[in-house]
């Protein structure tokens, strides 16, 4: 495990509210950073009485995110874990049978594909791996870069049905009916997995995994407010289009600018739009505050599907608020977002 344990120090991510108290100085901010989960790096900032009793907070929060992590991966095998990659292994061929974890998430899944029209949808595997595929060979050898082929990016989305996504929770099994299919649950499950460690997490803490930022309580600082960044799209990383409030929420963002490559001088990024199967184009960026990470994680890939009336709508079904930021720069804001703003 690759960690770093510091203390008074700050992810670029979470930025400062307000100096110390003296009533606080029996306890010690701190931060822990690891990089072997989700293909990311995870910080975890709070406070405790000593390096030790922060380091076993956080090596709980590792461990439960490893399982996550290894439950969720499409790519690799995990000795006696039937995962992801388990699963689309055995399209067509069998159930298999899982951790009751994959079952709630993907029922989870499932509720979000279908109050977002499909517009999120995990079971879009098929086209996702050919993009992924076409986007390293792109990165790998830029000057021969090119898109996927067309034919076959509209036979992969025939085999993109939830329909034929079986979840029997009796059983703890998941089938794939369709032999072609496979799932890619890189939308939702580092957020998804995010609120999940929270809730078991001790209050006070502010945990990003790969920039899916969860605060788990105010800090003890009199209860003052976690301020997160939301970063500029315009920008580079450390220069911020706002910091937010948060208490006990989440701050999700979807946006162009972070896994793209470059085909003929135009950037394809990430992002795929299930009618056009090619990378959205509506937004830059969308950002999200809300109660519930992996609820965060789909609102904002599909606010970057959606126009921003659509997106609105179901903001308002969950109560959660949103930043766009258009392709020529201009911001728009849910009704209630600015109240969440410190700069």
């Amino acid at each position: 495990m690759i960690r770093k344990i510091l203390s008074l120090v700050l992810a670029a991510v979470f930025l400062t509210g307000c100096a110390a108290p003296q009533n606080t100085v029996s306890k010690k901010r701190y931060q822990a950073s690891f990089l072997t989960l989700f293909d990311t790096v995870t910080s975890i900032v709070g406070y405790a009485q000593s390096e030790e009793e922060f380091e076993k907070i956080t090596d709980e929060i590792h461990d439960q995110l490893e399982t996550y992590h290894q439950l969720f991966d499409i790519y690799n095998e995990y000795e006696g874990v039937n995962n992801i990659k388990t699963i689309n292994d055995q399209a067509g061929i069998a159930p298999v049978e899982v951790n009751p974890i994959l079952i709630e998430f993907l029922q989870d899944c499932k509720e979000y594909y279908e109050v977002t029209g499909g517009v999120v949808n995990v079971a879009m595997g098929s086209v996702l791996s050919i993009w992924h595929e076409t986007r390293n060979d792109g990165m790998n050898d830029p000057e021969n870069a090119k898109l996927p082929d067309e034919t076959t990016l509209k036979e992969a989305a025939k085999h993109c049905s939830f329909d034929t996504v079986m979840v029997d929770e009796e059983n703890s099994t998941i089938y794939l009916e369709d032999p072609q299919q496979k799932l890619d649950v890189g939308a939702i499950a580092k957020g998804w997995a995010t609120q999940k460690v929270c809730e078991n997490a001790p209050s006070g803490l502010l945990v990003s995994v790969g920039g899916n930022v969860c605060a788990t309580g105010p800090k003890p600082e009199k209860n003052s407010a976690w301020v997160v960044g939301i970063q500029d799209p315009k920008g580079g990383a450390d220069d911020y289009l706002h910091t937010v409030y948060v208490n006990q929420e989440s701050v999700v963002t979807s946006g162009d600018y972070q896994r793209y490559y470059t085909v003929d001088g135009k950037q394809y990024h990430h992002i795929i739009d299930p009618e056009t199967l090619y990378p959205a184009s509506k937004w830059k960026s969308v950002s999200i505050v809300c109660t519930d990470s992996g609820l965060g994680d789909a609102l904002s890939t599909a606010l970057f599907l959606l126009d921003r009336e659509e997106g609105q709508k179901l903001l308002d079904n969950y109560e959660a608020q949103a930043v766009w930021v258009d392709l020529d720069g201009k911001t728009y804001y849910s009704p209630g977002f600015k109240d969440l703003i410190r700069t």
